[in-house]
């Protein structure tokens, strides 16, 4: 077996960072270092500052199961990489990881054998080369150098593989290479769009249908649409605190546009909104349109009976959501409750909605009946955010279409149904709940919320909902909102992250609530 295979006599050799930046080899001798620690011309390259951030978080997310939104933003800040290092290093380690699923199937192609038999140390260089070699306008030798400079530095013996592999891959441009691998789409639809949008196969289906039910054309066609978008980074997003600031106002402080859809957005140019003033002083907070608007929804449903002061949000971290309520409910006199089960994610709801008419537990939200100061009679209006597989925001976390298994979601369905029947028994006659998941998966939208229902229909207190028709709360300059009663929001159609919205409504009867 040749250099870069994964069973090299004395495997793989491991990378790791340093606490001051740069890569650790494993076994084997360091580096020769000339006059000043410099490394000797010839043996240690090297390797610019975007590149060498980007092979480190690629390699911790593969090895250490890092998240790659965390680890980059602050390695680029404590390694003071900006401008157009800093945007370099985004592209390739974002792209890097979004693609990889496409990534490997030319990788194993060009390699001949499967990218498991490849070191993890050159599998990941090897990433970053074909991405740059297909998917961006770097010079090929450049990519080429540049990733046989990493390879050099890891594993000094697999620079002859490396160097052929890259080469294979740079003699067709990147439609041929998909044109050869991918199935026909017409004989494999799902496979097709799998492998030409980088996405896994159970995820394109669950799309389809979300899209369509069927493999028509149709459905098809927007599948294709919306897989192509979730490829396309997500913009920043700013959120106007109401009563705080104004949409009009904070574009103008931020260099940002008002949104397309919710009164308090703000789409930002690009830049780190963690500097802004209007963030600093808690005046907005950064959150995508998507669950502004599913926030704007709740607030405009109509409730029976004249109590509207208690609201509850059962899921609240990190604490967008959270926030947004609880400025609005200042203005209106109502107070917000919110239930976190993660310590640091409720502590990042804490600071989030500070100074606001908030209180916030670290609770499980099923637990919420053991709650002593629940409003008589049950809360007026509640949110359930509840958790899901992420699948309508993977243009923000790239890694995490990979991550991701199709076995994740029987405990997620049952933890879901379990939260909605909770605020079902929760929320006082006449109040409304909302069920919110950022995921378009049928068994995560639609089965979710009809099991929930039913269960809460046949219970040992019957409760009856009424399904409001969610179209109807959000603005009118949205398009495209499907049959109804339920909403679905898609990145192609309306810009937002691919939030699933459903609004219910618990009809009065004549016994009051009891929470328990």
């Amino acid at each position: 077996m040749g250099p870069g295979c994964a069973s090299d006599r004395h495997g793989p050799a491991r990378v790791s960072r340093q606490p001051t930046g740069g890569f650790r080899r494993g076994p084997g001798p360091s580096p020769a270092r000339g006059r000043g620690g410099h490394p000797t011309r010839g043996r240690r390259p090297w390797i610019d500052p975007a590149r060498e951030a980007t092979y480190e978080v690629v390699a911790a997310v593969y090895r250490d199961d890092a998240y790659a939104n965390i680890l980059l933003p602050r390695l680029l800040r404590e390694r003071g990489i900006t401008g157009r290092d800093a945007a370099l290093a985004t592209e390739l380690t974002y792209g890097t990881l979004r693609l990889s699923g496409t990534l490997d199937a030319i990788i194993a192609t060009a390699a001949s054998r499967a990218v498991d038999r490849i070191d993890p140390p050159v599998r990941d260089a090897l990433r970053i080369g074909t991405y740059q070699l297909l998917y961006t306008r770097v010079p090929p030798h450049a990519a080429t150098a540049t990733t046989v400079d990493l390879v050099r530095l890891v594993v000094p013996g697999a620079i002859g593989f490396a160097n052929a592999v890259l080469r294979r891959v740079g003699e067709r441009d990147r439609d041929r290479w998909l044109a050869d691998l991918a199935p026909s789409r017409a004989a494999d639809p799902i496979g097709h769009l799998a492998l030409v949008h980088a996405h896994p196969p159970w995820i394109v289906r669950a799309v389809v249908d979300a899209l369509g039910g069927s493999d028509s054309p149709e459905a098809l066609a927007a599948a294709d649409l919306e897989l192509a978008a979730d490829n396309i980074p997500a913009p920043v997003v700013l959120c106007a605190r109401p009563g705080r600031a104004e949409a009009a106002t904070l574009a103008t402080e931020s260099g940002g546009e008002p949104g397309r859809h919710s009164p308090w957005a703000v789409v930002l140019p690009g830049g780190a909104p963690g500097k802004l003033e209007a963030i600093v002083s808690g005046r907005a907070h950064v959150q995508d349109e998507g669950s502004q608007l599913v926030v704007f929804a709740l607030l405009g449903a109509e409730l029976s009976g004249d109590r509207d002061a208690h609201w509850l949000d059962l899921c609240a971290g990190p604490g967008g959501k959270a926030a947004l309520l609880g400025s609005i409910g200042a203005q209106h006199g109502a107070r917000l409750t919110a239930t976190e089960v993660v310590e640091h994610r409720a502590r990042l709801v804490e600071s989030s909605v500070r100074d606001l008419p908030v209180d916030v537990f670290t609770e499980d939200g099923r637990d919420i009946g053991d709650y002593q100061d629940a409003p008589e009679g049950g809360f007026d209006r509640i949110l359930v955010d509840a958790p899901c597989a992420g699948l309508g925001s993977l243009r923000r976390r790239p890694e995490a279409r990979w991550r991701r298994q199709p076995s994740d979601l029987p405990s997620l369905t049952r933890l879901q149904r379990e939260l909605l029947g909770v605020a079902l028994r929760a929320v006082r006659p006449g109040g409304v709940v909302a069920y919110v998941t950022c995921s378009p998966h049928p068994a995560e939208t639609r089965a979710s919320v009809d099991s929930a229902v039913r269960r809460a229909a046949t219970g040992p207190v019957p409760i009856e909902v009424e399904r409001l028709d969610a179209r109807a709360l959000l603005p009118s300059s949205l398009g495209g909102l499907g049959d109804g009663p339920d909403v679905q929001l898609w990145p192609h159609r309306h810009g937002t992250d691919g939030m699933y919205l459903s609004i219910l409504r618990r009809r009065v009867s004549g016994e009051s609530l009891e929470i328990s």
